[in-house]
């Protein structure tokens, strides 16, 4: 930084990092308090938006690291990779919100009310799904409802890049373009099996850690694919 080594679009970035690793350290404190009083399990809400900033906070990381060591590639049309940037960035805030409704999961213990699949016991929608007042509270303090998005964002996850990988592999993307749509479709499968495997199980530790590192490695290829379709849209035709 002070030897100047740095852009400043870098040092901006920089700059973020470090408020936001400190930003996260102090929330990371603020949750775990929640889990020192009456109650000893931390707060769904808490335990939200810790999550929530270190996927922020790493995904800029990511993102900062692949612009720093990624070469452009080769030049094509730029209607086709905007037309693929507006399709990943869908995929980027649909992976991160399923994250995020997976932390209530966590938070309210919701992985142990159902545990069967595709069907909660015997219905596709539980009776208690809607069965706190006021209605809006079911989606964050009723396990059974928090399960239930879960499952629909999941699948949602994973039509939605299937989706997008069926469009885009009949694309003329470069090779590594092409290569991060392979990756992402392999990720969302991955993470979908996992996800199933882990509530059919009784959510055990390492299934459970499994499936969050996998909600990250998701995330990860989302992002890869969204940068180079960025790049790509700096090329005129």
């Amino acid at each position: 930084w002070w030897r100047g080594c740095l852009s400043r679009r870098a040092k901006v970035h920089v700059g973020l990092l470090a408020v936001g690793l400190a930003f996260q350290g102090f929330l990371g404190w603020f949750m775990v308090k929640s889990g020192l009083q009456d109650q000893p399990h931390v707060s769904q809400y808490r335990l939200a938006a810790h999550l929530g900033t270190a996927l922020a906070w790493y995904s800029l990381a990511f993102w900062s690291g692949l612009s720093h060591l990624t070469a452009r590639p080769g030049p094509t049309t730029a209607l086709l990779s905007a037309a693929m940037h507006r399709g990943i960035h869908g995929v980027l805030g649909l992976v991160f919100v399923t994250a995020m409704s997976g932390a209530i999961v966590a938070g309210l213990r919701a992985g142990l009310v159902y545990n069967s699949f595709p069907k909660m016991a015997d219905r596709w929608v539980p009776s208690d799904i809607m069965a706190l007042e006021p209605k809006l509270s079911n989606f964050t303090e009723n396990p059974t409802t928090a399960q239930f998005d879960h499952r629909i964002l999941g699948e949602s996850v994973v039509v939605v890049v299937t989706g997008l990988w069926l469009w885009g592999r009949k694309q003329p993307l470069p090779p590594r373009a092409k290569k991060a749509l392979h990756c992402l479709l392999a990720a969302a499968w991955l993470q979908a099996t996992l996800g199933v495997s882990t509530l059919l199980t009784y959510v055990p530790v390492s299934l459970a850690s499994s499936h969050q590192a996998g909600a990250v490695t998701l995330l990860s290829v989302a992002l890869w694919l969204a940068h180079e379709l960025k790049l790509l849209r700096r090329i005129p035709k």
